[in-house]
């Protein structure tokens, strides 16, 4: 029998973002999908609520270049499957990973140079040693094939999933002390240059009336973080639960999302599939994502913009067909769908 290791340490990391939710939906169907193969699934501490049958190996850090590795020479699997780009220096097995974005190299400057130093030598190291790469999008399959030279024969584009139909019901109730007294459009993300929550703002503040931008996510620009705060049509979460943040999606009016580049788009798939309308940019993987359920404005247009979510606001028309065909469209990322395709490159890897 055949058997593939996993990295599934994303999945045991405490704060779920898209990487790390992306990790814990595999590692929950790849084994039961595929028994004819011997999976084993590694991380370095427990995953409470991961329903997978998981081997901790500690280690608190360099765990992927060092611990992984050593348990890879010990047990000599016919694969290792990585579903977050890096792939250990000392790799003993073949290899397929998974790579979700290459912001770093669009925009290195939001990035140390110890830390843009290291994402550039694994990915550089994936691209080569590994037989196959999953990009989560067209557009990160362009990037690879652009900044890495990888050939497109080495390539898959598998979608992740995470639009399956939200949980029916009242919405749940937000938190007072989180200052939310108006109707607001919502924006999901790290406060940083890259997700350009500043366009957002500027837009907002364009519109009559007392709408407000809430922005949930954590601050990783200061300077921005704090023009955030600063506005009184503003409202800077930082991180918030699951709970809070799916009762933002419920009450919000839009969601206005004018990144500069993604790699796949999360918030706009949570947002459709919670009937939210989405005003976004095109850039990166979002019109692929979004299809024709959402409007659009350049990430500069701060007009454009503006104009977009008037409509979204007054037009009931557009907001009901928006709605729709944001459900329609979400309908069509599953995490069931994305195991049946990582599955099949997992097989021809083997």
């Amino acid at each position: 029998m055949k058997s593939v290791a996993v990295d599934a340490n994303p999945a045991a990391r405490r704060a779920l973002t898209g990487t790390e939710l992306y990790a814990r939906e595999l590692a929950r169907r790849l084994p039961a999908l595929a028994p004819d193969l011997s999976w084993r699934l590694y991380a370095s501490r427990p995953a409470p609520g991961l329903d997978a049958d998981l081997t901790v190996l500690p280690l608190p850090r360099l765990w992927s270049q060092l611990r992984l590795p050593l348990e890879l020479i010990a047990n000599r699997p016919s694969l290792l499957f990585v579903p977050a780009h890096v792939v250990p220096l000392a790799c003993p097995a073949p290899a397929v990973t998974v790579v979700h974005d290459l912001a770093f190299e669009r925009f290195p400057s939001a990035y140390g140079p110890a830390q843009l130093a290291y994402l550039r030598l694994t990915t550089r190291w994936a691209a080569l040693r590994c037989r196959r790469l999953i990009a989560v999008s067209e557009a990160t399959r362009e990037d690879l094939e652009r900044f890495y030279g990888v050939p497109a024969a080495k390539l898959a584009v598998v979608h992740p999933g995470g639009g399956e139909a939200a949980v029916e019901g009242a919405a749940g109730r937000l938190p007072e002390e989180l200052g939310i007294d108006r109707p607001f459009a919502l924006h999901v993300g790290r406060v940083e240059r890259r997700k350009n929550q500043a366009a957002a703002l500027e837009a907002v503040e364009r519109l009559d009336g007392d709408l407000l931008l809430v922005c949930a996510g954590e601050v990783a620009d200061e300077a921005l973080g704090a023009r955030l705060r600063a506005s009184p049509r503003c409202r800077a979460l930082g991180r918030v639960s699951p709970a809070v943040r799916d009762a933002l999606y419920k009450r919000a009016r839009l969601l206005l999302f004018p990144s500069l580049y993604e790699g796949f788009g999360f918030p706009v798939l949570e947002a459709m599939r919670s009937g939210l309308p989405v005003v976004a940019s095109p850039a990166g993987a979002l019109r692929e994502v979004a299809g024709e359920a959402a409007l659009y404005a350049d990430p500069g247009d701060v007009e454009g913009l503006a104009a977009a979510a008037r409509s979204v606001l007054h037009d009931q028309a557009l907001r009901r067909r928006l709605v729709t065909a944001g459900r329609r469209r979400a309908a069509e990322f599953s995490w069931d769908r994305c195991a049946q395709g990582v599955l099949e490159v997992i097989r021809s890897a083997l």
